[in-house]
């Protein structure tokens, strides 16, 4: 049980820096079997609620200082 508590803490990014910790070659391994989750990712300006296009004027709501 201690063992599973020390192999989560392994690879900890907190605790990579510790001198010996790690082999640097079983990091690279570890990095190349994480999962790839780009299609997460989203775009900075492109969600609900992000400002209009460039070129386009703002949106006037009904708090407009007309």
């Amino acid at each position: 049980m201690a063992h599973d508590y020390i192999r989560k803490l392994k690879f900890d990014r907190r605790l990579l820096r510790r001198r010996g910790w790690v082999d640097p070659t079983e990091l690279a391994k570890e990095l190349a079997d994480l999962p790839d989750v780009s299609h997460k990712a989203e775009i900075a300006g492109r969600g609900e609620g992000s400002s209009p296009e460039p070129g386009e004027p703002p949106a006037r709501g009904d708090n407009s200082p007309n």
